[in-house]
C-alpha cells in the first residue's frame, strides 16, 4: 500500500505530461553501450513546411540545431520531484529487505511474496491515469523508480517491463476510452498481468514476416498462431497481439494483408502456453511461447485501428525502450559501487589495487560511461567483474547473475545491429531528401534562397579550407568550450562524409552496411558528445558540488569521442577500409560455404 498511501496523501496531482519517448538506437564501438535518442521525428523544409529542428537529423546535413539538446531539461515540476521522492525509499527499501534476486534466480521465477509486495505497492501501474488506478506517473518519474529495480534484480525489471511498458502500453497509447475503463484498473492492481505477442519463429527484427492470422466472421475475429519468446507468456491473462489481417484499399478496392493488433483475453478460450524456456539469464522472468487456436476476438477488441498494427507497434516499442535504459542506469550504478569497494579495500603487492594505474583507468571509464550514456551496463559490468577478480566469477557476489541477465538486453525490442542501421538508414534518407530538394532549389533559386546560400557559403568555405562556422559557443558553459569546439568539427565532417557517401552510392547505400555501421557509430558518439556538454554545462551553470567532476567527465569522453569519429570517418573512404570491408566478405563467404572453420589445424588433423 506504500504507493497508494503516498498517492493519497498528496491528493489530486499535476495532470501527466509524457515527455517525448525516445527511439531504439545501437551500441557503438563498446560491446553493449547504448545511447539516448537521436530524435528522428523531423518535419523538412519545402512549401508549407518548417526546417526540421531534430539535432539528429541535421547532422546527416552537416549542420547543428541545438533545441532538442540545449539547454538540459528539466522535465518535473515541484510537485512531481516531490512526489517521486516520496516513492524512491519504499521503493529501495522493498528491494534492499523482501526481494532476493538470488533466490529468484535459483528458483527461476519471482518469489511470491515479491510480487504480492510489488502489487500492494502499485508498482504494476506506475503510468496508469489515477483515475483509472495507477499513480499516472510521467516518463521521467517511471525511470526514476525503474532505475532502482535495475539496481536490485533485472528479471523482476523484465516481469513489471513486459507488464506495462510493453504488455498493455499499447492500451494507454491507442485504445479507446471503453477498453482503457475495461482493461486498465485490473492491469494497474496487478490483478491480471499483461504480456506483448510480436515476435514468432521467422519473424524477429523483421516484425512485418508475421504469420499469425485474423480473419474476420461476423462481430469477431477467428485468431490463429503462435507467438515466440513472450515475457509473461505463462503468466499472463492479457495480451497484445499482432495478427495478419485482410484489409480492402479504399481507392482501388483490392484486398492486401496488413498487420493488426489486437486484445486479447486468456478466458476467450484457445489461448495457451508452452513451458517456461530455459535460459541463460534474466531467469525469473518468465518467458514462454503463446498459442492462439480459433481464439474467438470480439471487433471491439481492435487496437488501434483495423491495419495500422504495425505503426502500434512500432510506437509500442519505441514508447517503452526508455525503460531498458533506466534499468541498465541502475545496473551500472550498482555494479560500479561494487568495483569501487573492492578496490579499495583489496591489497595486493602491498598497495590498494585502486592505487595502480590499470584499475584506474577502468574505474574512472565506467563512472564515465555511466554519466554519459547512463546504458553501457555489459561493459561496465564485465569491468567490475574484472577488477573483483575470481571474486567476480564467484556466484557469492551476485555480478555473474547480473551478467547473464544483461546480455538479452543487446537483442530483444530490436537487436542492436538493426537499431543502429535504423539509425544510418533513417539519417540518410532524410539527408537524400534534403539533397533531391537542394537540386530543385538550383534550378529555381528565387523559391528557397536562403537553403540556396547556404549550401555556397558551405562549399566555398570548404574549398579554401576554411571552418563553416558551425559553433555550440552560445550554449556551453565557457568552461566547455573546447569540447564545443570537437563537435562543431564532427559535425562538419560528417555532413561532408554523408554527401559523399550519396554521390558514391546512391540508392545502394542500403546495402553498404559495413559502412552504415560506422555512419551509426559516428552519429551516436557525435549525439552524445553534444547531450554530455548540455548536461555537464547545467551542472557548471548551477554551481553542484559535483560540476567539477562532471566537467572532468565530459573532456574526457569528447575527446576520446573525437577520435572514434574521426577514425570512423576517415575511414569510410580509405583505401585500407575498403579492402578490410573486401577481405571481410571473402572471409564470410567460404566459412559459410565450408560450414565453419576454413583454416587448415597447425597440427595437420
Amino acid at each position: 500500500m506504500l504507493f497508494r498511501l503516498v498517492l493519497r496523501s498528496c491528493a489530486r496531482r499535476t495532470p501527466i505530461i509524457h515527455s517525448r519517448a525516445p527511439n531504439p538506437i545501437a551500441n557503438r564501438s563498446l560491446p553493449g553501450v547504448f545511447i539516448p535518442t537521436l530524435q528522428f521525428n523531423a518535419h523538412f523544409a519545402s512549401k508549407g513546411k518548417k526546417e526540421s529542428v531534430s539535432f539528429g537529423v541535421n547532422i546527416f546535413q552537416g549542420r547543428i540545431s541545438t533545441e532538442q539538446v540545449f539547454p538540459y531539461p528539466s522535465v518535473l515540476n515541484s510537485e512531481q520531484s516531490q512526489f517521486l521522492k516520496e516513492l524512491v525509499d519504499p521503493v529501495s527499501k522493498f528491494f534492499q529487505e523482501v526481494n532476493n534476486a538470488a533466490e529468484n534466480d535459483r528458483l527461476e521465477k519471482v518469489e511470491d511474496k515479491t510480487m504480492e509486495g510489488l502489487k500492494e505497492m502499485g508498482a504494476f501501474g506506475l503510468q496508469v491515469p489515477v483515475d483509472l488506478g495507477g499513480l499516472g506517473l510521467k516518463n521521467s518519474q517511471y525511470a526514476r523508480l525503474v532505475e532502482i529495480v535495475g539496481h536490485h534484480d533485472l528479471a523482476v525489471g523484465i516481469t513489471l517491463g513486459a507488464h506495462q511498458s510493453i504488455g498493455f502500453k499499447g492500451i494507454l497509447l491507442f485504445g479507446t476510452d471503453e477498453q482503457k475503463k475495461k482493461y486498465l484498473p485490473d492491469l494497474a492492481s496487478g490483478k491480471t498481468i499483461a504480456a506483448f505477442c510480436l515476435t514468432e519463429t521467422a519473424s524477429g527484427s523483421d516484425a512485418a514476416s508475421i504469420k499469425t492470422t485474423a480473419v474476420e466472421k461476423g462481430e469477431n475475429y477467428i485468431l490463429n498462431g503462435g507467438k515466440l519468446w513472450i515475457s509473461n507468456g505463462g503468466t499472463a491473462e492479457i495480451f497484445t497481439v499482432f495478427a495478419k489481417t485482410t484489409v480492402k484499399d479504399k481507392h482501388t478496392g483490392k484486398e492486401k494483408d496488413k498487420i493488426t493488433a489486437f486484445i486479447v483475453e486468456r478466458k476467450f478460450g484457445g489461448v495457451s502456453h508452452g513451458p517456461p524456456e530455459k535460459k541463460m539469464g534474466i531467469k525469473a522472468s518468465n518467458t514462454a511461447e503463446v498459442y492462439f487456436d480459433n481464439v474467438k476476438v470480439p471487433a471491439e477488441n481492435v487496437l488501434g485501428g483495423v491495419g495500422n498494427g504495425f505503426k502500434v507497434a512500432m510506437n509500442i516499442l519505441n514508447n517503452g525502450r526508455f525503460g531498458m535504459a533506466a534499468a541498465l542506469s541502475g545496473t551500472m550504478i550498482a555494479a560500479i559501487s561494487k568495483a569501487v569497494d573492492h578496490a579499495t579495500n583489496r591489497t595486493q603487492f602491498g598497495s590498494k589495487i585502486h592505487t595502480y594505474g590499470l584499475i584506474q583507468e577502468k574505474i574512472a571509464t565506467m563512472a564515465m560511461l555511466q554519466y554519459v550514456t547512463e546504458e553501457a551496463a555489459w561493459y561496465v559490468t564485465d569491468e567490475c567483474i574484472q577488477i573483483l577478480g575470481g571474486m567476480g566469477y564467484m556466484q557469492e557476489t551476485g555480478i555473474e547473475r547480473v551478467m547473464r541477465d544483461l546480455r538479452i538486453f543487446r537483442i530483444f525490442e530490436g537487436t542492436n545491429d538493426i537499431l543502429r542501421l535504423f539509425i544510418a538508414l533513417t539519417g540518410i534518407q532524410k539527408s537524400g531528401e534534403y539533397f533531391k530538394r537542394l537540386q530543385t532549389v538550383m534550378k529555381n533559386p528565387f523559391s528557397n534562397p536562403g537553403i540556396l546560400m547556404e549550401q555556397i557559403f558551405k562549399r566555398a568555405n570548404r574549398k579554401l579550407g576554411m571552418s563553416s562556422g558551425l559553433s555550440l559557443k552560445n550554449e556551453t558553459h565557457p568552461d566547455l568550450a573546447a569540447s564545443g569546439d570537437l563537435v562543431a568539427k564532427t559535425v562538419e565532417h560528417f555532413g561532408t562524409s554523408i554527401e559523399d557517401l550519396l554521390l558514391k552510392y546512391r540508392k545502394e547505400i542500403i546495402n553498404q552496411q559495413f559502412l552504415l555501421k560506422k555512419v551509426a557509430d559516428a552519429a551516436i558518439d557525435i549525439y552524445a558528445m553534444t547531450v554530455v556538454i548540455s548536461r555537464a554545462s547545467r551542472a557548471l551553470n548551477k554551481g553542484l558540488p559535483s560540476a567539477q567532476h562532471e566537467k572532468v567527465l565530459c573532456e574526457t569522453w569528447c575527446l576520446e569521442a573525437f577520435a572514434r569519429i574521426t577514425n570512423n570517418l576517415n575511414a569510410l573512404k580509405s583505401e585500407s577500409s575498403m579492402q578490410v570491408i573486401s577481405n571481410m566478405k571473402t572471409i564470410s563467404k567460404e566459412l559459410v560455404t565450408k560450414g565453419g572453420v576454413v583454416a587448415n589445424h597447425p597440427l595437420g588433423f
